[in-house]
């Protein structure tokens, strides 16, 4: 595995309901800063987006967003971005952060993130790439999808090894040793 430099993160334009999501996507940014890792996000100002790029930039990290032009004003870009790259569609949205990205994290969020989390699984269970995968379950946000892909394996939809695809991380000190492992 190669060594992790760049973080995509995954998650919500929204906040949610529990403070708790916000203030982890904050230490989440401000802990890859630390660490020497640039963070790969959808490049919006708000949600959880918002509070990753001002966690990391803050503690002088580097943030790339990456926008769809469509979305370009809906989702202003966060200010004082290392690097705003915007292009054409949600599907190059996707390519650009994989390529940008030495492993993925998914904290909270909505259906984009699901969306992007099962794709960045399946890419991996397809063999199309080989990084960590690590779910950030601030709160147990995560516990009802684990379930679910238990539920799958069970009912024989998927192989025994799925959940060799991805990692499962409760606090920020943990995703980083999951990215790791």
């Amino acid at each position: 595995m190669q060594q992790i430099e760049t973080v995509c993160v995954y998650c919500g334009a929204s906040s949610g309901h529990d403070a708790e999501f916000a203030r982890f996507a904050s230490a989440f940014g401000t802990a890859c800063a630390r660490r020497g890792l640039g963070v790969v996000f959808g490049g919006a100002a708000v949600g959880l987006m918002g509070r990753v790029a001002e966690g990391a930039l803050g503690a002088g990290g580097r943030a790339v967003g990456v926008v769809p032009r469509f979305m370009e004003e809906a989702e202003f870009p966060a200010a004082g971005l290392t690097e705003l790259v915007v292009v054409e569609s949600l599907h190059a949205r996707k390519q650009k952060m994989f390529e940008l990205a030495d492993g993925f994290v998914a904290l909270p969020g909505g259906l984009g993130t699901l969306e992007e989390a099962f794709e960045i699984i399946t890419w991996r269970q397809l063999g199309l790439h080989d990084k960590p995968i690590v779910l950030a379950s601030c709160g147990d946000y995560w516990k009802p999808l684990v379930a679910l892909l238990d539920h799958v394996v069970a009912t024989g939809f998927a192989r025994r090894d799925v959940a060799g695809l991805y990692a499962v991380a409760e606090s920020v000190e943990e995703v980083f040793e999951r990215l790791s492992a």
